[in-house]
């Protein structure tokens, strides 16, 4: 079972063709029954990351949510960026779902969100200036937690405390917000639809709390706490009337037959459980997580689509097999433009690790891959792929350790392919793609135990391509072709 599709009996690495036979993604829609009778969506999708992150997951889900009623957010907060590029347009967007740029599909912000009240408003005003119709569009869960000013305090001196053990946060709250969720503590999203007397004494006490933190326990200077009530005051009348529950209105748009997406953040690798802990995001970025955080049954969710890039790249500290620090590793950077959409910090960048690929499939249960920025490899005389590690020991290691100080040790085991000459910017169709391009793109399938069904080759919605011929490559040609 994966994503809540059920798929086949795998017992190792299949070929391609395998997978793509086991998916069944009938148009129009009908329920089918797993082995275990239940009854299961076939036209709902997921989108996450299959690495550490920035993998391109905007563009994804901006090409797609054209076919689909409603485009879902369900954790994290305004720490991921997700860019979308139409013709000469570029969107940076880090809480609005990235199907906002399509009219008429309506934008959830779930409850497993953290969610910056001035941080989202401030977005939407910038998609109003760009000229996106975004009214009855945007709907808040009441249940998502907020951001106030001082989590961001609270942030930044923690971070400094680490002082070299720094994790690398983007210093926007998120962490002191999640942690005030499991203390039972927070301000959830119907607080901004209460009268302003409710609003104001449970946010000062909130905030009073927090500024005795900050002096007591880091030294630091406490937040001018009427400031900050003003920023919330001022920001509570724009999104009161956003306020209402996501799960009710995903079963309404299922009951009516209309498809919905989800849409993660970050990507398995920063999974609070299963990434390279502590170097990790503050929520879960698996599928699972999207049926808790929108309050729905997992029957609801679709097949699983994990973006992925053509090499790898991470922002922050923690372990990275594959880093390249030298001018190899500089040209990727330049080439795919690799600076963080919320810090616009530089990223870290190395070739593609088909161990960590391997383990996000596994165990994110991803149905099939998106490869983005296959272009960025143009030219690269040869391409490298890492799949096993060896520890200083010697002893080699086939799957990502839990522990990151055995991470951090790890080198990686290399297999070397050859790269194309010609460019496959732009390229539309897979034809047309360099032969080696072609090899390189079955060769990853292969190591990572799921079909490339999307591969895009270029910043722009246009520029990609939908590989197979499977019925999931189908209705994704649909979906394409409609965006």
């Amino acid at each position: 079972m994966a994503g809540g599709f059920y798929t086949a009996d795998l017992g190792s690495v299949a070929p391609a063709g395998v997978f793509r036979e086991a998916f069944a993604w009938p148009s129009p829609p009908i329920a089918i029954r797993s082995r275990a009778g239940g009854r299961m969506s076939q036209d709902s999708l997921m989108i996450i990351g299959g690495q550490w992150g920035d993998e391109g997951k905007g563009k994804v889900v901006d090409l797609l949510s054209g076919g689909f009623a409603a485009v879902v957010r369900y954790n994290g907060g305004n720490n991921a960026g997700h860019t979308v590029r139409f013709a000469d347009r570029r969107f940076a967007l880090h809480l609005v779902p990235s199907g906002i740029i399509h009219p008429g599909v309506t934008c959830y912000l779930a409850s497993g969100m953290v969610v910056d009240p001035s941080g989202l408003v401030g977005e939407m005003d910038k998609l109003v200036g760009e000229g996106v119709e975004i009214d009855g569009r945007i709907v808040l869960s009441p249940r998502a937690t907020l951001i106030l000013p001082t989590h961001r305090a609270l942030d930044a001196a923690r971070e400094g405390m680490r002082g070299a053990d720094r994790i690398g946060t983007t210093g926007r709250g998120i962490g002191p917000a999640y942690q005030d969720r499991a203390q039972r503590r927070a301000l959830r999203g119907h607080v901004l639809a209460d009268d302003p007397s409710t609003r104001r004494r449970d946010a000062m006490a909130l905030m009073e709390q927090h500024n005795h933190e900050l002096e007591a326990l880091f030294g630091a200077e406490p937040v001018d706490l009427e400031v900050a009530m003003a920023e919330l005051e001022r920001v509570a009348g724009r999104l009161g009337p956003l306020v209402a529950e996501v799960g009710p209105a995903l079963r309404r748009h299922r009951a009516d037959g209309e498809a919905v997406l989800f849409e993660g953040a970050q990507g398995v690798m920063l999974d609070l459980a299963w990434g390279t802990y502590p170097y990790v995001t503050s929520s879960s970025c698996l599928p699972g997580f999207a049926a808790a955080s929108c309050g729905i049954g997992p029957r609801l969710l679709g097949p699983v689509i994990g973006v992925m890039k053509a090499y790898a790249t991470r922002v922050g500290g923690g372990p990275f097999p594959t880093e390249l620090d030298d001018a190899t590793g500089e040209g990727l950077r330049e080439r795919g433009a690799e600076y963080g959409t919320t810090t616009g910090r530089p990223r870290r960048c190395g070739w593609f690790d088909a161990v960590a690929a391997r383990f996000a499939v596994e165990v994110a249960g991803i149905d099939a891959v998106a490869v983005t920025k296959l272009d960025v490899l143009d030219g690269c005389p040869e391409i490298r792929v890492a799949t096993a590690y060896r520890l200083p020991d010697g002893s080699a290691v086939d799957t990502f350790p839990a522990d990151s100080t055995v991470a951090e040790r790890l080198e990686p085991v290399y297999e070397t392919l050859p790269g194309w000459r010609r460019p496959t910017e732009g390229v539309t169709r897979i034809a047309d793609l360099p032969a080696e391009a072609r090899d390189y793109l079955g060769y990853l399938e292969a190591k990572v135990g799921a079909p490339i069904v999307i591969v895009s080759t270029g910043p722009r919605r246009e520029e990609t391509l939908v590989r197979g011929d499977g019925e999931l490559e189908r209705r994704l040609r649909e979906l394409v072709a409609g965006g």
